[in-house]
């Protein structure tokens, strides 16, 4: 009798690799620290016992990503090839790229683009001008959702009460004095930046920091990622950014909106 297949959410542990969760987790535990651990600091930080943090970050090592002093660990180069490999295979990547160097150009500001992961936004691509960028935009930056406006225009994705849901499981911590914490507003203004078209955000996910997105939506509507321009206070106003912004991100968004699957 042929093995009947399960749907994904109803396998169980035996699908379910922990080594190689475990090993991940680790991979995972250098991007939220900026300097080398030991190990030690590895067991602690992922609540592992030191034996088996031992032998995944010498399987790490041997296998190039983890380089070690014999005391310190710390990623090597070779895990920028994970990411490279993204970066290549990524349909939304490969085809926005062009369009954010364009439309960067067109405006000479930052033009960067968001995907959605969880509660929170992952930049993956960005362009700029002559002008050095921002030491917090870069890729593989995250932010929360609820307060970028790449975030607030994936957000638009979901129905009124898949929103609801959404914010509330959100753990709002404001990022600057300006920042929306209340999830009725925060519904509303949603809402309301999907009736528009896009979203922008002052001075609430970085301090003097303002933003202007739209959604990039794929052959079908469903929206796949975000595209943004982002200025000093004191160089852009939100005027301006309206005027002069949008008009460039909504063009580009509407080039790519045939070729995205």
């Amino acid at each position: 009798m042929p093995k009947i297949k399960r749907p994904d959410d109803e396998r169980g542990n035996t699908d379910f690799i922990e080594s190689l969760d475990r090993g991940l987790r680790v991979l995972e535990l250098f991007g939220a620290h900026s300097r080398p651990m030991t190990l030690s600091d590895v067991a602690k930080a992922a609540d592992l016992p030191r034996a088996t943090a031992r032998r995944i970050l010498f399987t790490l090592e041997r296998k190039g990503y983890v380089t070690s002093d014999g005391k310190l660990f710390a990623l090597s180069p070779r895990v920028l090839a994970l990411a490279g490999s993204y970066m290549t295979s990524n349909q939304v990547v490969t085809i926005l790229q062009p369009v954010l160097d364009s439309i960067s150009s067109d405006a000479q500001e930052i033009s960067s683009l968001a995907v959605l992961e969880g509660h929170e936004v992952i930049f993956v691509a960005r362009a700029s001008p002559a002008r050095v960028f921002s030491a917090g935009i870069d890729l593989g930056y995250r932010l929360p959702a609820f307060c970028s406006s790449v975030g607030r225009a994936m957000l638009g994705k979901f129905s009124n009460d898949d929103l609801t849901a959404t914010l509330d499981a959100m753990d709002l911590v404001a990022m600057t004095p300006f920042t929306v914490v209340d999830k009725e507003l925060l519904k509303a203004t949603i809402i309301t930046d999907r009736e528009k078209g896009y979203s922008l955000v002052d001075r609430e996910a970085e301090p003097g920091f303002r933003s202007i997105s739209v959604p990039v939506r794929r052959y079908d509507g469903a929206i796949v990622a975000a595209i943004n321009m982002g200025a000093h206070v004191d160089r852009v106003s939100t005027g301006e950014m309206i005027d002069r912004f949008l008009p460039l991100l909504r063009d580009a968004a509407d080039s790519v909106k045939p070729l995205l699957l």
